[in-house]
Formats: structure tokens, sequence, C-alpha cells
């Protein structure tokens, strides 16, 4: 399966932090760097990764901003302002912003238009070193459930940008 080129990266702010999930940023696009410096001026900078295919700018925003990151299934400061929901089975960390009610996937959920989801193909995984069945898989963001999800903020397709929730749901009772 193909996705699109353009794919998403996520920028949290509260009043002490700029957490950028999965930063994307071209090197020479001096617009996204004064926007992005902007941002981050007088707060923590924090960079996180949902899932290793998406080390993106990475190293260019944790050089530029000093800033802090966190160890794969590991907590995270409650200043941050987002809770991390390791997936062990898919390699991936899905972050949540509660404040928001926002949920942040890297690839084990996709849009599809409309304000839909699904599940990512099952092709996928096979990139992934445990290579989890189609069932791990659904068994894995089925933990998120439970969360009072209104936007789902994909990196492949249009998010979810209402009842998030219920989009998460069809995805995982999808045939």
């Amino acid at each position: 399966m193909l996705w699109p080129r353009d794919v998403a990266c996520i920028l949290h702010e509260n009043a002490n932090c700029a957490v950028f999930i999965d930063p994307l940023a071209m090197a020479d696009d001096g617009a996204f760097w004064s926007w992005a410096d902007d941002r981050c001026r007088g707060r923590e900078v924090v960079v996180l990764e949902t899932i290793r295919f998406h080390r993106r700018s990475r190293e260019a925003f944790l050089a530029r901003y000093s800033a802090a990151t966190m160890a794969p299934q590991s907590s995270v400061p409650p200043r941050w302002g987002v809770e991390p929901h390791s997936l062990p089975a898919t390699e991936e960390t899905v972050f949540w912003i509660p404040e928001h009610r926002a949920l942040v996937p890297g690839d084990v959920l996709l849009g599809t238009g409309g304000g839909g989801l699904s599940l990512c193909p099952e092709s996928w995984l096979e990139e992934l070193s445990g290579q989890p069945t189609f069932a791990e898989l659904r068994a894995a963001v089925g933990v998120l459930r439970d969360l009072d999800v209104e936007v789902v903020l994909v990196s492949h397709g249009d998010p979810a940008l209402s009842d998030g929730r219920a989009e998460l749901a069809r995805a995982l009772d999808a045939p």
C-alpha cells in the first residue's frame, strides 16, 4: 500500500513546553524555522517519536533546541502535557494529549478521508522486528479504546477531527 507523500508532525504547546511529535522540517526552510523558534522561545522543548520509521528531522530539532526526549516505553513528566501509551507488539508509542482529547499515533492508525480511520495494512507489520499478526495489532491498539478521544492526529492520511473514539472503535471492529 502506498501512502501520501506528505506526512504529519505534531506540535503541542502549553505554558511551559513546546512538544514536537515526529518532527519534520526541511533544513533550509527559513520560514518554518522562524515559526518554530517563535513557538519554542522561553519554553522547554521536547521531541518525541512514535516509531523508529518517523526519525525524520528528530536530530535537527534536538540539536537546534537542546531538546529533551524520552526513551521508548518510559514515562514523561506531567508538565509536558502528553501521556505515552506504549504498544510493544507494534514497536510504537501512541501519545495522548488529554487537554485536547487528542490521540497521536505513528503508523498503527491511518486516516481514510472524511474523518475515518483504519488500522495500518497488514503488510506494514512485516517491517517490524517481531512481525506481529493483524490480530496482535488489533489487540495492541485496542488498549486505547477507553480513552475519551475526540481527535486522532494521524501521520498518514487525513485526521479524524471529531468523534475520534467512535472512529477508533470502527477501525478496530472493521473486518
